[in-house]
């Protein structure tokens, strides 16, 4: 599937949306960002922000973000965006992307790579 401008637009604002709820501790609207199935899989806003702590501390409080050219990975529309971790360690997160029936894009999973690994 190739992914318009619009599309694009719209995938980066959903991702910075949630990067921002993050900032704020709000539990509520970083979930509102993720897709049915995460939804399923954490149960609660509160089971998810905890989970992101611990797990993805680079994406809970990234020190700077800078989005790269959205690609598709198995057939995932995957937004990599390079975060520099609270400890000041490069990463890139690798952001699967869902679009839901509405057309609204939701984040359908996060991956951390190391910066020297080639996105494929």
């Amino acid at each position: 599937m190739e992914v318009n401008e619009s599309n694009s637009i719209a995938i980066r604002s959903v991702i910075e949306g949630q990067l921002a709820a993050f900032q704020k501790d709000d539990a509520q609207a970083a979930f509102s960002f993720a897709s049915p199935g995460i939804h399923q899989q954490f149960q609660s806003p509160e089971n998810f922000l905890r989970m992101v702590m611990l797990s993805y501390p680079a994406v809970y409080r990234p020190r700077s973000v800078v989005f790269e050219k959205i690609t598709t990975i198995q057939d995932n529309i995957t937004q990599p965006v390079l975060l520099l971790s609270p400890h000041g360690v490069p990463l890139r997160a690798l952001y699967f992307m869902e679009q839901q029936p509405d057309n609204i894009w939701k984040i359908n999973g996060c991956i951390l790579v190391s910066v020297e690994a080639e996105i494929i």
